[in-house]
């Protein structure tokens, strides 16, 4: 899945934007922007928002959710994509979960959900 920092900065470069113009055409700090274009950090829902209309693109775009610009996910897809629940064992089911481009077996995946659950509990 593409990084919206990516995405952002694609965005701009094909416009021929340096950092500092789009910066101001947004009204954010040229700082903020890099941040955001090398995903160090997410802007907040009305700077994204602001970024993918000076761009005429979809939100759903910018977060990679779809790899055409101007697409919108319907909210079934979309609660879909952004609370995937791995622990619910028909997404195990029905998905194929790959790390390295090699597939979960369900044990592994029972395994991972594991390790993060003792993970989280250790913070």
């Amino acid at each position: 899945m593409t990084k919206y920092g990516d995405r952002i900065a694609l965005l701009r470069e094909k416009q021929a934007l340096t950092q500092e113009d789009l910066a101001n055409k947004l009204g954010i700090s040229r700082a903020a922007l890099s941040h955001y274009e090398t995903s160090r950090r997410e802007p907040d829902y009305d700077t994204i928002n602001k970024i993918a209309s000076f761009f005429h693109v979809s939100i759903d775009y910018l977060l990679g959710r779809t790899s055409q610009p101007d697409n919108v996910l319907d909210q079934e897809v979309r609660d879909f994509v952004d609370q995937l629940e791995l622990s619910d064992e028909k997404i195990l089911e029905k998905f194929d979960l790959t790390i390295d481009g090699k597939k979960l077996s369900p044990d592994e995946a029972r395994r991972f959900i594991a390790f993060v659950r003792a993970e989280r509990s250790l913070g």
